[in-house]
């Protein structure tokens, strides 16, 4: 008999009603939504996608109805899409700009999210905004405004253009990143963020960076044991005709294998609690 799929927990995107511009049918509702090419992109993996909603202030329930543990020991790895900026407190900084102000509501779900899916030792991969979600809960700071901070860097967001907006990217030797990609040094990739890593969390290793200015674009946690890892682009996005932008195919086997392999480790486990195995 066929194992039943994976099944990936994705955040949630927060839409706030009156803040992001008129939506029609929605006017005094707050929406927990998961874009459909993240689904889509997870389901190609032969994965079923199942979003984790947030609790907020408006919610009917309270924090002590929801335990994202529940959620973390039931799915098996969690893929954070983008999104709105991060809070820069969550950085120790203010915001430079009202624009740049981010989710702080989101940020503190996804947050504790995270948490609790490192805590069962299940697989994170973020995505443009969980990317640099991941960064700074880990104790790395960020770029509020590249164009601002960064005078002379790639551009790396172009509104008009949004996905179709490409520039390259350099694969780290010796890391992870450059094994799924065997003889690809630099590759091109969709960029649609105003925000990058400024500093590095600790325990974590560059994989990636754009060719042209040094931002990093891909990164992995070393903490033995744990698979936690990341990609600024969005390969969500990756158009299977293109040949000349990168495949993101192996990165969704990569980060799916170690779903595999946490689940088999959680069943190995809970099958020695059965029998009082030591």
């Amino acid at each position: 008999m066929q194992a039943p799929p994976l099944l990936v927990g994705v955040s949630a995107r927060i839409y706030y009603p009156g803040s992001q511009g008129p939506l029609p049918g929605v006017f005094t509702k707050t929406l927990h939504y998961l874009e459909q090419s993240v689904a889509h992109w997870v389901l190609s993996g032969q994965a079923m996608a199942v979003m984790v909603p947030a609790v907020t202030r408006d919610s009917i329930v309270q924090r002590s109805d929801l335990d994202l543990d529940d959620y973390a020991q039931a799915l098996d790895g969690l893929v954070l899409q983008g999104g709105n900026d991060v809070a820069p407190e969550f950085y120790g900084e203010r915001p430079l700009s009202p624009e740049w102000a981010g989710d702080a509501v989101r940020d503190h779900y996804e947050i504790e999210l995270i948490r609790a899916f490192i805590a069962a030792g299940k697989p994170v991969f973020g995505i443009c905004r969980g990317f640099q979600l991941l960064n700074v809960m880990h104790g790395g700071t960020l770029w509020q405004d590249i164009a601002t901070q960064r005078p002379g860097s790639q551009l790396h967001r172009d509104v008009g253009r949004y996905e179709r907006h490409f520039h390259r990217v350099a694969i780290e030797p010796g890391t992870r990143l450059a094994e799924l990609y065997p003889g690809q040094a630099v590759m091109r990739t969709n960029s649609i963020h105003h925000q990058g890593i400024k500093a590095l969390a600790a325990d974590f290793v560059v994989e990636a960076r754009c060719a042209d200015d040094g931002i990093v674009e891909a990164f992995r946690r070393t903490t033995p044991g744990t698979y936690v890892a990341g990609v600024q682009w969005h390969p969500e996005f990756h158009d299977p005709k293109d040949g000349s932008t990168i495949d993101d195919a192996p990165m969704l086997r990569d980060f799916l294998r170690a779903c595999r392999a946490a689940k088999q480790a959680a069943a190995d486990a809970a099958s020695d609690g059965r029998t009082g195995r030591r």
